[in-house]
């Protein structure tokens, strides 16, 4: 089959339907249960062919904090992808059941861990269904061969509480929270009882729904449109939200629109809310 590579960040259904046979293809599955919904995880036990389970919360998160999501060690998430059959060379399409909602997340993961083959899948799972395109029943316990992926951390797509207190107090620096404008303002609850209510300081709100329409990105003149009422010309773009996912998706839209100086509070308001004397506005 002939050679491909992948040239944006976002990748339509057709696109993968293209190559989904291709040996240099890995299509993962990132789905999780959506934090702020009372609903369960997609009950669906449908997956597109081919594709393989990115287990988010068991496999690839730090297991020595108490804090959800947060990414795991160069090592550790090697060996997970290594696991999961995942060499060097492979291209990586992402798509989770909602649409987009976690799948950014693992893009900007793989993108952290110096792999640049990888995009996300516009639309996800509905999106393909849709289409009524190849699907297959998931199955448990499958073992891969081992892969070769090597992770190579690149601390600059990553931003720490620390790098957030220095970052508060810069004005070539812009913090966007992709929560919903009520959890900004403290006019909702947290879904986590232990996190105050409110804000970091001179950071602004872009709700990761404004970026998406009916589980899919905006066009990208659109996204420009939204992106530039924020006057962020020329500044570093460092996004949070609840547990660093929707945040993920902000970024993928200011990457679509051609921001690159971008990088994820990995904590975000999780540590940020419980913090002991951290500032906080609402």
């Amino acid at each position: 089959m002939k050679d491909f590579e992948i040239n944006a960040p976002l990748v339509t259904i057709s696109w993968l339907y293209d190559r989904i046979d291709h040996p240099d293809l890995i299509i993962l599955d990132a789905t999780i249960k959506k934090v702020t919904s009372k609903a369960g995880e997609n009950a669906s036990n449908i997956k597109i062919k081919n594709s393989r389970f990115f287990d988010i919360k068991k496999s690839f998160s730090d297991k020595n904090t108490d804090l959800p999501n947060m990414l795991p060690s160069e090592k550790d998430f090697e060996e997970a992808c290594r696991k999961l059959g995942i060499n060097a060379n492979h291209k990586i399409v992402i798509y989770d059941k909602l649409g987009i909602y976690s799948s950014p997340r693992v893009w900007w993961m793989f993108k952290a861990m110096g792999h640049q083959q990888v995009a996300v899948l516009d639309g996800g799972l509905p999106e393909w269904q849709k289409a009524n395109l190849p699907c297959e029943d998931e199955t448990n316990l499958i073992e891969y061969t081992s892969g070769n992926f090597r992770a190579v951390y690149n601390p600059k797509l990553v931003i720490n509480s620390e790098d957030i207190l220095s970052a508060i107090h810069r004005k070539d620096i812009l913090i966007l929270d992709a929560r919903s404008p009520g959890r900004f303002t403290a006019q909702e609850p947290e879904p986590r009882d232990d996190l105050k209510g409110g804000h970091i300081p001179n950071s602004m709100n872009l709700h990761y729904a404004q970026v998406l329409k009916d589980s899919k990105m905006l066009p990208i003149d659109t996204l420009k449109e939204i992106l530039a009422d924020f006057n962020i010309e020329n500044k570093k773009l460092i996004f949070t939200c609840g547990s660093g996912i929707t945040a993920c998706i902000i970024m993928l839209a200011a990457n679509l629109a051609g921001y690159k100086n971008v990088s994820i509070y990995d904590g975000s308001w999780s540590e940020w809310g419980q913090l002991s004397g951290v500032p906080i506005e609402c």
